[in-house]
């Protein structure tokens, strides 16, 4: 019971700083770095949107073009599949 009123009562001891916080700072080089992370995850991010977007038109385009050769193969009564197609 002493021993924890004593340990309450004894005061302890704060830590000095050994390193100058201003030198442990990222400063201007790890702003920079930050940045053109920054900037290329953009880039990146609008490049794959543009190419999502361009997969999706052309694929409504080649059900479009789909839809009309088979209305066209249904006036003419040919049942072929088509040869372009891979």
């Amino acid at each position: 019971m002493i021993e924890a009123i004593l340990a309450a009562v004894t005061a302890t001891p704060t830590p000095t700083p050994t390193v100058d916080p201003n030198l442990v700072t990222p400063g201007p080089v790890g702003f920079v770095i930050v940045a053109v992370i920054v900037v290329f995850a953009a880039l990146l991010i609008w490049d794959m949107q543009r190419r999502i977007r361009r997969v999706r038109y052309r694929e409504e385009v080649r059900a479009e073009l789909d839809a009309e050769e088979a209305a066209q193969g249904a006036d003419t009564g040919e049942d072929e599949p088509d040869a372009r197609r891979s």
